[in-house]
């Protein structure tokens, strides 16, 4: 997914103190440095790409500092955790995506995902594209499908690891369409495309980030994008839905902070999170990223939530995904 500038890692990771604090009143909210907790490495991920395009916004709007505080591993589950017993005070916030509900449907967490968080808003939403190694004999949706339907069980697809977008997404398609193809599971997104550039897999329908890097010098060859509408970035490349009636897969990144963070605090972080959304430069910065801005109000958020849990356990189901 021309080289995507990542933006300069310009806030340092840092731990604050969050056992032990006084609750914040809202009327008096910030009244310390805000902690944006993204579960993931610096520099890649679109989880830390949008608490960093976000968080110099906010601190400008709330005249208090914001630091991004990456805290990766366990595949996500560690930041995560932190988040789920900070104090449910505003100051410690949480950047996850959809695949926020994958893990505890795979295996027992240290948290609980729907009681343990209250969701503030969507933030960004991630579109994926299906690209396939230059050999391959395919350059529409309807070529994809017709190879893998004439050669069941010879087309391998990667991922970034068993419950990944990767994985979720093209057994998703595959499962609508009852195509038989194989899954090969790589230790990150980037590893699974390096392997599709070096023809050890087939095809894979990662983030479009992911792929963007190597479209123009043609060594993967984009075939469709997995959201709704034709994604602005890519306009002439046609959507799976458009050959597949109603197919959608796209990720989606938000804001939450522990259960229990008054509501009037919640409503206030939402405020300004839509303010920073709306500002012109945020929005090109996150377009440059490949990323859509996708704010809701906390009600609307809840439901979109409840939604997502029910449609991924669906996916999960389908897909046959366990954690040995």
């Amino acid at each position: 997914m021309k080289t995507i500038p990542i933006l300069p890692l310009a806030l340092a990771a840092i731990a604050l103190p969050v056992l032990g604090a006084t609750p914040a009143k809202p009327d008096t909210y910030p009244s310390r440095p805000i902690r944006i907790v993204v579960p993931f490495p610096p520099g890649a991920s679109p989880n830390d790409i949008t608490a960093r395009i976000l968080g110099p916004k906010l601190a400008e709007q709330m005249h208090q500092q914001v630091v991004v505080d990456n805290r990766p591993g366990a595949a996500g589950t560690i930041g995560t955790d932190i988040v789920s017993k900070s104090t449910p005070d505003g100051h410690t916030l949480l950047i996850a995506s959809s695949s926020f509900w994958i893990g505890p449907l795979l295996q027992e967490m240290s948290y609980d995902a729907i009681k343990d968080f209250t969701g503030v808003t969507a933030l960004t939403r991630l579109v994926g594209m299906l690209g396939v190694h230059p050999s391959m004999p395919v350059r529409t949706t309807k070529d994809f499908i017709a190879l893998a339907r004439a050669r069941p069980g010879q087309i391998f697809y990667g991922s970034a690891g068993i419950g990944a977008f990767q994985h979720l997404s093209m057994s998703s398609l595959a499962v609508t369409l009852g195509l038989k193809m194989n899954h090969v599971p790589f230790k990150g997104g980037a590893p699974a495309v390096v392997a599709l550039m070096g023809g050890e897999i087939h095809a894979i329908l990662t983030p479009v980030a992911e792929l963007y890097p190597y479209l123009k010098s043609r060594r993967v060859r984009p075939i469709a994008v997995s959201s709704e509408a034709r994604a602005a970035q890519f306009p002439d490349v046609p959507t799976i839905g458009e050959t597949v009636k109603g197919f959608e897969f796209t990720s989606w990144f938000g804001a939450f902070v522990p259960a229990g963070t008054p509501k009037p605090i919640v409503d206030k972080l939402n405020a300004e999170i839509k303010k920073a959304l709306a500002d012109p430069d945020v929005a090109a910065k996150l377009s440059a990223q490949t990323l859509d801005p996708m704010y809701m109000t906390p009600e609307d958020f809840a439901k979109h939530l409840k939604v997502e849990y029910d449609r991924l356990k669906q996916v999960v189901k389908d897909s046959g995904a366990r954690i040995e």
